[in-house]
């Protein structure tokens, strides 16, 4: 009896002691080809923080106000975007990073500077949607950022972090209708 005893409060404490499961914010960085459609670089936020939460599907863009000629000339207005459904699914999925919650909180924190609480300035040589996205996979832990050469090039440098971090990154390469369809509904949808 005592041996059955010793058995069974060792399961409990194991099973007492055994981690929770645990949820995180994937972020995943998508590109969307030239067009009339704008941004051309962007990224999704999805899941649960792992301190607990409303569920997160968001996603963040970065692009001029007014598409017009000035952008060519200089500074302009620019603003957050945010993607219809269509659009994302008409984007191609690049890569993704689950975040903690300081580089989610982080990542928040970039969508408010950049939006109409900060700084909201439009510069398609010095802040464009590539640099948005750019300091977005930088606060998201990423280390190799940096491809000067590619700014203006969503889908090239997207695939250029990805490459140079392929030990951090989930390369995805996908449609995004084919990656969202692999996704199911998002927690609390």
């Amino acid at each position: 009896m005592t041996r059955l005893l010793h058995a069974c409060l060792a399961l409990f404490l194991l099973i007492g002691l055994a981690p929770a499961a645990q949820a995180a914010v994937t972020i995943t960085f998508w590109s969307h080809e030239f067009g009339n459609s704008f941004p051309h670089a962007f990224f999704t936020l999805r899941g649960t923080p792992d301190a607990g939460g409303a569920p997160v599907d968001v996603n963040y863009g970065f692009t001029a106000k007014t598409i017009s000629p000035a952008i060519l000339m200089g500074t302009v207005a620019g603003r957050l975007d945010v993607s219809k459904p269509a659009y994302i699914a008409g984007s191609d999925a690049q890569f993704s990073v689950t975040l903690t919650d300081a580089q989610y909180a982080s990542v928040l924190a970039l969508t408010r500077e950049w939006g109409e609480q900060g700084n909201h300035r439009y510069n398609l040589n010095k802040r464009n949607c590539v640099h948005f996205v750019q300091e977005a996979a930088r606060r998201s832990g990423i280390v190799a950022v940096d491809f000067p050469a590619l700014m203006k090039k969503p889908r090239s440098y997207l695939l250029a972090v990805a490459a140079a971090n392929a030990g951090q990154v989930k390369v995805i390469g996908q449609p995004g209708a084919a990656y969202l369809a692999t996704l199911g509904p998002a927690a609390g949808k």
